[in-house]
């Protein structure tokens, strides 16, 4: 029982690290202190900072992916499940300070480590769109088309709507976010023609 209670404290602590310092400054000597254990616990469990590093990102993402499946709904409509499934995981991105050091890191001193964290998220996150895209086509929800393009425009769209507009205009409230990745994605932004088309 000692031994796991250990493994997690220096999980624990080392997560920690990594969210007040960042990957780069986060040093085992630290996790030890944080910890309170000698350096050479650490050891026993893990080889070196990087696989701390992995363990960590693991269970964040596990836990990621909890989310997800939790906010689907198999009776409700395509897009209302990937709205709630998108606004549960950004929220959970954005307020965890895991997250939000490592795009500081990434953004400030562009380390590897942190780049391939927040790729990692990205590529759980879109990797959970394509299967519901895929489950959308199957169900004649939405047309035929190649799951992982619409994947990622739906990612990319669903971030300038949520973070990137905040920096140049009022941040959009979730309704009309809903209904701004509604038109561009559910009817398309053509004005629908009764009639005769016109020719140009």
């Amino acid at each position: 029982m000692a031994v796991v209670d250990r493994r997690k404290q220096v999980l624990q602590a080392a997560a920690k690290s990594f969210s007040l310092f960042g990957y780069k400054a986060t040093t085992m000597d630290q996790i030890a202190r944080i910890a309170n254990v000698g350096k050479g616990t650490i050891y026993t469990f893990f080889a070196n900072k990087d696989q701390l590093f992995d363990e960590i990102l693991h269970t964040v993402l596990a836990e990621m992916k909890g989310i997800a499946e939790r906010e689907i709904q198999r009776d409700k409509p395509f897009f209302d499940n990937l709205h709630r499934v998108l606004d549960a995981l950004l929220e959970f991105r954005d307020e965890h300070e895991l997250f939000i050091k490592l795009s500081q890191e990434n953004r400030e001193v562009g380390t590897p480590q942190a780049q391939e964290g927040l790729d990692k998220i990205e590529k759980l996150v879109l990797g959970y769109i394509e299967r519901e895209v895929e489950h959308a086509i199957r169900q004649g929800e939405i047309k035929p088309c190649d799951p992982k393009v619409v994947s990622l425009v739906m990612f990319r769209l669903y971030v300038v709507l949520t973070a990137e507009l905040n920096k140049l205009n009022a941040p959009l409230d979730k309704e009309q976010i809903k209904t701004y990745f509604h038109l561009f994605l559910a009817e398309g932004l053509e004005a629908q023609r009764t009639g005769v088309t016109q020719q140009r």
